[in-house]
């Protein structure tokens, strides 16, 4: 269900008016479960502010034992589901904030009768949004993450600046700091990874610049960390040198994946498109956690 705000109020009070039959617990756990989202980020604070023009999207929980996921699946069979990751959430926690794995958990548990777990494959950034792969048994989890090399994955990027050359390759030697965060150093540099992306302009947007981004390895902020260095940064990506004016979402989505069915041999092909609201950014901040 999709719901387009015309007003200002909170999401709690306009879930009620859209669930009027739906007890006030129930529409609790809605927003606690990460069943809502304002604008493609999930949102699960009963006071979050809305304002006209907003777009609340609900996955039904009323709904749920009908087969509804709280995800869009963008590719599913015996071994694999894929979804299409919303901003906002993480892929899993060890805490109890909402997470996909353990909303997606959660759902297979109630319509399989514990029939059928599932099991991340490889981790998207919290405010990264695009395919997300889970496995159906730990064996197949164990089997993709040892032959992670041989995936295809490409990105969409919308990164501040226009890069110097129309497409390119960026490599270097990445290690992560103390501060948790990746650099680029010399080669040689203890417990550094070889890493290297490549990197095709799609289109520009006014100060801005959308990138079509291919890996080539698979370590950890990369693209972050390799735009940063080209000088384009990614927007909203403060963490790694974009412009600490605004507060805003990441623009970075996973796009495609694609890898050989470790069971049928057959080759898989994912795709995600980036929604509307992640090529729209505006000289103010994002209201997003």
């Amino acid at each position: 269900m999709k719901y387009k705000v015309t007003e200002n109020i909170e999401i709690m009070e306009l879930l009620v008016k859209l669930f009027p039959d739906s007890p006030r617990t129930r529409v609790k756990k809605m927003l606690s479960s990460g069943r809502i989202s304002v604008n493609g980020r999930i949102v699960t604070h009963f006071a979050t502010a809305l304002k006209p023009g907003d777009e609340v999207e609900s996955a039904s929980f009323v709904n749920v034992k009908k087969g509804l996921a709280p995800f869009n699946i963008l590719f599913e069979d015996e071994h694999f589901v894929a979804i299409d990751k919303p901003a906002g959430i993480n892929t899993s926690s060890t805490d109890d904030s909402p997470n996909c794995s353990a909303i997606l958990s959660d759902w297979y548990k109630d319509n399989s009768k514990g029939h059928i777990r599932v099991f991340v494959v490889h981790r998207l950034d919290k405010e990264v949004t695009g395919v997300l792969l889970f496995s159906k048994s730990e064996k197949i989890m164990e089997h993709m993450r040892n032959n992670w090399e041989i995936t295809h994955k490409k990105y969409i990027a919308i990164v501040e600046g226009k890069p110097k050359k129309d497409q390119g390759f960026v490599e270097s030697w990445l290690v992560e700091g103390s501060d948790q965060r990746m650099y680029s150093v010399k080669a040689g540099t203890e417990g550094a990874k070889y890493a290297k992306t490549e990197y095709k302009i799609l289109k520009t947007l006014d100060k801005y610049t959308v990138l079509e981004v291919t890996l080539h390895t698979g370590r950890k902020n990369q693209i972050r960390v390799h735009m940063k260095d080209i000088g384009c940064p990614v927007a909203g990506d403060r963490r790694y040198g974009a412009d600490p004016k605004y507060e805003r979402r990441v623009r970075l989505h996973s796009a495609y994946l694609s890898f050989p069915h470790p069971v049928s041999g057959k080759k898989i092909e994912i795709t995600s498109k980036p929604s509307r609201i992640f090529y729209e950014i505006a000289d103010r901040d994002e209201d997003y956690k």
